[in-house]
């Protein structure tokens, strides 16, 4: 059935739909089952878990696998059931499921790191698995010999990836604050480029391969479009989270961002409209409004017998300026700045009271939030984190959009 979509997302809150407890650790990942009520869960008690919902509404573990190794990562290719499964030890375990989630099959282990795998991802059409890991390096498996194709390191730790499956292009984020673009081969790969905007590492990547926008979201609390497709690099700062963004999924269909950060919140972003890109931050030796000279200004200090300043800056016009000429603060939520920042005295003055309407929603998962994973189709968000409780959602009150079909009676 087709998708009804409202113009207008509702300003309502998600629905909490289950909550699924019995990990003895912190759940690493979760994923929704496709046409399913069932979890697939990684925890650190190094368990895989398949959760599927009775008919007593609650979800109850139908596959139960102890790991070697604590779980830390975890990949589901659903038209083949085929589980891929990051370790703690830097190995990859693959399974296959069952066609009644019941049983879980091995089938081959890969080498694929030297230490904790981050983020691993499938791609069916060349029959590679492709895995980040803390030993600094991205790999690329063959998953029909199981051997090594190709390595390529970094400097720091990689944290995150995304694929892209058509041109083999992969994006990997690490904990410098880096996002490098790698074109991989057969045996070998070219980094494309490297993205910097972050301040801080990167803890999470969204590729979307229709408009080829890349989302970033970092350990600095905010979230970076980057434009892949147009050559543009950075174009939009998003800041709304108090705490690092943990994850973040992009709806093409309604041209929403949905991000959670480390302290449960969950904001939804509308994408749907023309927003101005934040300024580069201007350097300057005295303020740009006043032209007193800054704290470091040795010679204007001495010329006009002065104390120097501390150099501020504006997230409006990006000019450098002293307080005094900052003295107010302000969203501006269509340049991505949900809550107030600083801005210029003159800025303040040109912002209107429209100008301060939020362009996002705002809510409380209620619990400390490290891996999301969305059902696109059916507008159902599944959460977990280090407190052990995996919580399934149903979005479709905030993204403004639902499926006639594909959801259980609850």
């Amino acid at each position: 059935m087709a998708a009804e979509i409202h113009s207008r997302p509702q300003s309502r809150r998600p629905v909490l739909l289950s909550k699924v407890e019995g990990h003895q650790d912190a759940v690493s990942a979760a994923l929704l089952i496709p046409k399913e009520d069932g979890v697939i869960t990684a925890g650190e008690d190094r368990t895989i878990r398949v959760w599927l919902k009775r008919d007593s509404g609650q979800y109850w573990p139908s596959i139960y696998h102890t790991m070697s190794s604590p779980c830390s990562a975890m990949a589901y290719h659903h038209d083949s059931r085929r589980i891929f499964v990051g370790q703690d030890n830097g190995a990859i375990m693959e399974f296959h499921i069952s066609e009644d989630f019941n049983k879980m099959n091995f089938v081959k282990t890969y080498p694929a790191h030297q230490n904790r795998v981050s983020a691993i991802t499938f791609c069916l059409a060349s029959e590679w698995v492709i895995s980040t890991g803390h030993d600094k390096c991205v790999s690329w498996m063959c998953t029909r010999s199981g051997s090594m194709l190709g390595r390529h390191y970094f400097t720091s730790w990689a944290s995150c990836l995304q694929y892209d499956h058509e041109t083999q292009h992969a994006f990997v984020g690490d904990y410098s604050g880096q996002i490098t673009l790698l074109k991989l081969e057969q045996n070998t790969c070219s980094v494309i480029t490297t993205l910097k905007g972050h301040e801080g590492s990167i803890t999470s990547l969204w590729w979307d391969p229709v408009q080829r926008l890349l989302f970033s979201g970092a350990s600095d609390h905010s979230i970076i479009m980057w434009d892949i497709g147009g050559r543009k690099g950075r174009t939009l700062l998003l800041q709304g989270h108090h705490d690092k963004v943990q994850a973040i999924c992009y709806l093409q269909l309604t041209r929403q961002l949905v991000s959670c950060s480390a302290d449960g919140g969950i904001a939804v972003w509308n994408m749907d409209i023309s927003r101005e890109e934040a300024p580069q931050w201007l350097e300057s030796d005295s303020c740009q409004k006043c032209e007193q000279p800054f704290f470091w200004n040795i010679k204007q200090m001495w010329d006009t017998k002065t104390i120097g300043l501390r150099q501020h800056h504006c997230r409006k016009c990006g000019q450098a300026v002293c307080g005094k000429c900052s003295t107010k603060r302000s969203s501006y939520p269509i340049m991505g700045f949900e809550f107030q920042v600083r801005v210029c005295d003159s800025c303040f003055e040109s912002i209107k009271d429209e100008d301060r309407t939020s362009l996002a929603t705002f809510h409380e998962g209620k619990h400390n939030i490290s891996h999301m994973s969305m059902d696109i189709s059916r507008g159902l968000m599944v959460t977990c984190g280090s407190d052990r409780i995996v919580k399934i959602w149903d979005m479709t009150p905030v993204v403004g959009c639902s499926l006639a079909t594909g959801f259980s009676s609850r």
